[in-house]
């Protein structure tokens, strides 16, 4: 199959707005569950999910956390300026930037740039009874982006305590309502802590102590790895052929000890949404470089998006794992950071995911063509099945399991 040339409208279904979840069900893990098991599809509660997941397999989880990346400004006129993080520039590590102080930089998108010519715009507001002026000054186009730089007058306070003050956490736009008190937490998977993401991993939503202790107790292992997700996630395929369709770059980071896990495991994996899945695959690849050139710089450490199918290798799964781990091991780390534009599509040939667990999603996205590539293009009968019965979609609704 040439995945370029696959047709986006080949990939599209009817979704009535009433199937899309406004808000999640009251427990987590009392959310349905679809069954796709070779083709034939049954349906459960989430809290019965280890039920079908092997003993001895291994599970793996993104433990990134959604920021609070939306900050709104009121200009003297009267205009309102939202400004949305997308990713860190200076500095562009995601750790140093949420502690740095007096001053950053994001790239971002601007709501309502229009009003915003020129100068500074400003906010006040109080962090622990100390009042702080915050300022963001427009600096330059960035690609589909905007360079945006910030600063505030006190010194002891961090980017972090500034988002968690004056950030909104960023749902996403086709829930067409506001951010609530709740979405904090029911946005948010209980098992996160690295932050980063401007959307949620929503595959992780459904899961509580109490089905990641079910997982424990039937001796499956679980790890963790970091992809932070960006608004791209939510970027529409709007050419005809998706060879058109420029994918975006996400950030990754996957700890040593997790790698030699998932070699130990055959370089097998249960992963949990398509952010786990994008992170495992583009691992492979990663492997697959620097098997060609041992020496690469962080920087190189990139996917491209077309690399997998323009790249012929006999290379196995846990021989490209064993090869990142040699790479840490010369250069004295501990985890692995690098970045991913991997498209997953029809014609795309798994290497570490066996299993996956992730929601519905939009029809004629990226994320369905992944899942489509997963069940060997059979997508519709899951869809089909999920339609007609009574199954919710997208970020807050149910969630299906997969076994090609």
């Amino acid at each position: 199959m040439d995945t370029k040339h696959i047709r986006i409208k080949d990939f599209n279904y009817d979704l009535p707005e009433s199937r899309i979840a406004k808000f999640p069900v009251a427990q987590r893990d009392h959310s349905k569950l679809l069954i796709y098991d070779k083709g034939k599809v049954s349906e459960d509660v989430f809290y019965n999910i280890t039920d079908y997941l092997p003993k001895g397999s291994l599970m793996i989880f993104n433990n990134t956390r959604v920021i609070k990346a939306r900050i709104h400004f009121r200009k003297e006129t009267g205009a309102i300026i939202e400004v949305f993080l997308l990713e860190p520039a200076e500095p562009a590590d995601y750790e140093q930037m949420f502690q740095t102080n007096g001053s950053c930089s994001w790239l971002c998108l601007v709501g309502n740039l229009k009003k915003w010519k020129e100068g500074a715009l400003k906010r006040v507001f109080d962090i622990k009874g100390t009042q702080v002026t915050l300022t963001a000054t427009y600096r330059q186009e960035h690609g589909t982006s905007h360079w945006i730089d910030f600063a505030w007058d006190n010194k002891d306070i961090t980017f972090a305590d500034i988002l968690e003050n004056v950030g909104e956490l960023p749902i996403p736009p086709y829930l067409k309502r506001d951010t609530q008190e709740s979405d904090k937490v029911t946005y948010q998977t209980v098992y996160s802590k690295i932050k980063g993401s401007v959307a949620a991993p929503t595959a992780g939503l459904h899961f509580t102590e109490d089905v990641l202790k079910a997982i424990d107790d039937k001796g499956i292992e679980r790890e963790e790895l970091t992809l932070h997700v960006g608004a791209g996630t939510f970027k529409p395929v709007k050419s005809e052929e998706i060879a058109g369709h420029n994918m975006h770059t996400e950030y990754i980071c996957v700890l040593k000890s997790t790698l030699k896990k998932l070699i130990e495991h055959n370089a097998c994996a249960v992963a949990v949404g398509t952010t786990s899945v994008r992170t495992l695959e583009s691992l492979y690849y990663i492997g697959v470089r620097l098997s060609k050139n041992p020496d690469l710089k962080e920087e190189q450490l990139h996917i491209d998006q077309w690399e997998p199918y323009e790249t012929q290798t006999d290379l196995s799964p846990v021989e490209a794992l064993q090869n990142i781990v040699d790479y840490l091991d010369r250069n004295g780390q501990n985890s692995f950071h690098g970045s991913t534009q991997i498209i997953i599509a029809p014609g795309y040939e798994y290497k570490i995911v066996k299993m996956l667990v992730t929601n519905f999603h939009q029809p004629q996205s990226t994320l369905l063509l992944l899942v489509s590539a997963f069940v060997h293009g059979d997508w519709k009968t899951i869809y089909d099945y999920a339609l007609s019965h009574d199954f919710r979609f997208l970020s807050y609704g149910d969630s299906s399991l997969l076994i090609p």
